[in-house]
Order: structure tokens, then C-alpha cells, then sequence
């Protein structure tokens, strides 16, 4: 009996040096993960122990308790859109961590109704973001002309406002439009240009407008031009052109940002057409018909009317944006003035506009709702300088004669 009560007692003894080195070898370490900016918790961050398979989820209120195992002196956080982190454990067993937000990540390009990696696009995808647009555009297309690989941004007359030309991997019809698909947020527009108005009275039609001439270029936040079958299938007919799909910009996370911008700018004819003045003309009329009495011919005033019917365009720019984010959602609304003169007496467009992003997140971000609206007046007079003028004729042409 004595030996058997001396063996419990070591057996007891035993168990408590297990249990004490057990308590030893590992820790439990808490704490909370959050937007380092905001303050918000972040649902679903991923901690994990370095060096292990040991690893949770932060919870709702951005929370997390894992086990450390003994020998382990760091962990390491990680979430979608924000620099990861390993931290150093020290004696405390709470660590509470601020994420930041990471700049760099990976690129994506919107295709169809959808947005993949750059890297797994099968189908041929330029796409311009905003810090590769080009600076001080007034106009949707001038931020990529000269910017996406195969397509081709020209204007088809010099007035502010006036039709485009983009043509995606060459012109495809002869007698058809060569004119691709425009997609703003999801919305398909046509890929024509718009047309004028119809000869009235004898007045003639204005030439062709630009289509998205209702829509700020600070509004906008990338631009991706599908080129070929595989990447435009999605849309059809539609898409035969190719398709430039524009996608605005949105509120993002952190604290509201207020922003205000102003662009001057001028243009001008690069130069005139060198014409005769009066007293050279009448010169030339008399060596033409000699003999012939000037005293019952108008020539008409010295005035070189080309002078008379232009004038050094200004434009006008100013955009004000206010936008935030959190974990809930985000917002931006803007609005923006543009009034641009041509360089063509009494030519100009002047645009009004207002555009408000927003996204809600509901049921723990299972699901989310979304509003784009756009709000746009524009005043768009263009000059009579085409064949179709009407009995008021081409003004250009008219000065040169």
C-alpha cells in the first residue's frame, strides 16, 4: 500500500510537470485588426502564426484569437488591398494591428460585365487608367489618344464639341460605321456620331457632334478598349467595331477628400491662308481683262475676311468632387463646368454637369447595391463650315473667296 501511494504521488507529480510544460509551449493571443485611416474594422483579414498551418479570421467587430505554439515569435496579417504585416510578438498577449493600405495592386481590366487580371485576359484589352491619361483633356477621348496600342483618336473637324474618329485595329467597312461600341458604367451607348440638326428653311445641318460630350473627363477613372472577337462577343453586333468600355471614378476608403480643380487654356489657328489684298487683286483683274474699266466694278472693301470671322479660342475648366469610403460603403458626387470658344466666331460648347457614385454593403457584405446617376446640360453651337450649310454656305470657304 505504500508503494502504490508513493507511485500516485509521482504519477500526480508527473501530470503537473506536463501540464505546467503544456501551459509553457503555447500562448493565446487576441487583439483586433483595423483600417489603419478610417478606424474600421476589418471583416476577414487572414492571421496566421509564421512558420506554421496555423492560422483564423478576423470575425464582424474585426477580432481574431489564435494559438501560438511555443518556439513561434511572430504572426502575420494580411487582407485584400492592404500592405500585410508580421508583427513580433512580445510579453503582452494582445495585439491589436493597423492595416495600411497598399498602392500597389494587381492590375485588373473591365471585360464585359465583369473585371479579371490583366495576366488571365484571353482576349486583346488596352487599358488606360487614370494615371496614364493625358493631363488637361476637355473631351472624353483626348485622354487616350496616342495612349492604347492599335486605336486611332482623331477628330473629324477642329470645333470644340465636334464628331470623333476612333478606329480600333483599322477601318473595317467601306460603306458602313467604323465607329466602335461605347459602354459607360455598364450602359451601352451608340458608337456613332450623333448628327446635327436637319436642313430647315433652307438653313442646312450641323455637322456631326461627339457622342459623349455629356460627360466629364474628370469623372472618369480608367478606360478599356476590347479589340478583337473573343474579348467583344459579349455585346454582339454591337461590338463588331470593338468597344470602349468607361468605367467613373468612386468614393474610396478613408476620410472625405475635397477636391477642386481649374484649367485655362487657349487655341488657335496655326496660320492663315496667304490672299491677295484689294489694290493686288484689282491688279490681277486688269491684266486679265485689259481694256476693261475698273470705275463700274464692286471689288469691295480691303478686308481679309478670315481675320474677321476668327479669334483665339478660351476655355474655361472647373470640377469640384467630394467622395469617402469605409467598410460600409462609399460615395462621390461631382460637378463640373466646362465653356470652350472655337476658334471660329460664335463656335463653342458649354457643358453643366453633375454625376453622384454611390455603393452600399449589406448582410455582412453578401450583398451590395449601387447608384450611378448623371446630370448633364449642354449648349453645343457649331460653326456652318461643311457642304451641308445650306443656302447660308460654308463660312470658311466664303472668307477665302
Amino acid at each position: 500500500m505504500k508503494f502504490l501511494h508513493t507511485l500516485s504521488k509521482g504519477g500526480l507529480l508527473v501530470a503537473f510537470l506536463l501540464l505546467c510544460n503544456f501551459a509553457m509551449a503555447q500562448r493565446t493571443v487576441k487583439g483586433t485588426v483595423t483600417d489603419g485611416e478610417t478606424g474600421d474594422a476589418l471583416i476577414g483579414a487572414s492571421v496566421s502564426v509564421v512558420g506554421t498551418t496555423r492560422g483564423t479570421a478576423t470575425d464582424i467587430n474585426g477580432a481574431y484569437t489564435i494559438e501560438v505554439p511555443a518556439g513561434s515569435t511572430q504572426i502575420r496579417i494580411s487582407y485584400t488591398g492592404y500592405a500585410e504585416q508580421v508583427i513580433t510578438l512580445g510579453a503582452s498577449n494582445t495585439v491589436d494591428v493597423a492595416m495600411r493600405s497598399d498602392a500597389v495592386l494587381e492590375e485588373v481590366v473591365v471585360i464585359g460585365y465583369g473585371a479579371i487580371k490583366k495576366s488571365d485576359a484571353t482576349g486583346a484589352v488596352s487599358s488606360v487608367t487614370e494615371k496614364n491619361f493625358n493631363r488637361n483633356a476637355v473631351a472624353p477621348e483626348q485622354l487616350i489618344q496616342g495612349r492604347a496600342a492599335g486605336v486611332v483618336v482623331t477628330n473629324s473637324n477642329g470645333e470644340p464639341g465636334g464628331g470623333i474618329n476612333i478606329r480600333i485595329r483599322g477601318t473595317s467597312s467601306v460603306n458602313g460605321s467604323n465607329g466602335p461600341l461605347f459602354v459607360v458604367d455598364g450602359v451601352p451607348l451608340g458608337g456613332g456620331e450623333t448628327t446635327g440638326s436637319s436642313d430647315v428653311q433652307g438653313l442646312g445641318s450641323q455637322a456631326a457632334r461627339n457622342p459623349l460630350n455629356f460627360l466629364n473627363p474628370a469623372d472618369i477613372a480608367s478606360i478599356d478598349v476590347l479589340k478583337d472577337a473573343s474579348a467583344t462577343a459579349i455585346y454582339g453586333s454591337r461590338g463588331a467595331n470593338g468597344v470602349v468600355i468607361i468605367t467613373t471614378k468612386s468614393g474610396q476608403s478613408g476620410k472625405g477628400i475635397l477636391e477642386y480643380g481649374y484649367t485655362l487654356g487657349f487655341s488657335q489657328l496655326p496660320k492663315l491662308y496667304d490672299v491677295l489684298d484689294g489694290r493686288t487683286f484689282v491688279a490681277e483683274w486688269q491684266k486679265l481683262n485689259p481694256g476693261a474699266s475698273t470705275a463700274e466694278v464692286d471689288f469691295g472693301a480691303n478686308t481679309n475676311w478670315q481675320e474677321e470671322i476668327t479669334q483665339t479660342g478660351m476655355s474655361h475648366n472647373h470640377n469640384l468632387s467630394f467622395g469617402a469610403g469605409g467598410n460600409g460603403g462609399d460615395y462621390r458626387f461631382s460637378v463640373g463646368y466646362l465653356d470652350q470658344e472655337g476658334v471660329i466666331l460664335e463656335s463653342g460648347i458649354k457643358r453643366l454637369s453633375g454625376r453622384f457614385n454611390g455603393n452600399k454593403k449589406f448582410m455582412d457584405d453578401r450583398l451590395k447595391i449601387g447608384m450611378n446617376a448623371t446630370v448633364a446640360q449642354t449648349r453645343d453651337q457649331g460653326a456652318p463650315i461643311t457642304e451641308s450649310a445650306g443656302f447660308e454656305g460654308d463660312v470658311w470657304a466664303n472668307a477665302l473667296k
